[in-house]
């Protein structure tokens, strides 16, 4: 379903509303051996749980919110790390607390967690 915000542009046509409200990017990139990547920290583990814990809250689902594996996002003396869009909000997180945290604060409550925020 394409969604419009009823406004339009002669130059551009209609403006087109995003399918998600937030879509949160993990990144689960694995270098080689030795080299800092945010998968030596568990990433794809805590992405997996933020994804459940997103679905059992019912955040999950079309103008809602989409989690996401990303490969390497460039930040990989921070990690882990992830990226909520639209806002371009950046956190380094280390385990399950965080990760709840980001979504009761952020994703639930439109809320930026300082604390985590690279």
């Amino acid at each position: 379903m394409t969604r419009y915000n009823g406004c339009s542009s002669p130059a551009a046509g209609p403006l087109l509303l995003s399918y998600y409200e937030r879509h949160v990017f993990f990144c689960c990139n694995q270098r080689e051996p030795g080299a800092q990547c945010c998968q030596n920290h568990g990433a794809q583990a805590l992405r997996d749980y933020a994804k459940s814990r997103v679905k059992a809250l019912k955040l999950s689902g079309e103008g809602k919110v989409r989690i996401n594996s990303a490969g390497c996002l460039d930040r990989c003396d921070e990690g882990p790390v992830l990226v909520i869009y639209p806002e371009a909000v950046w956190y380094n997180y280390v385990d399950r607390e965080d990760i709840d945290e980001i979504i009761t604060k952020h994703l639930q409550n439109g809320r930026i967690v300082d604390r985590l925020r690279i």
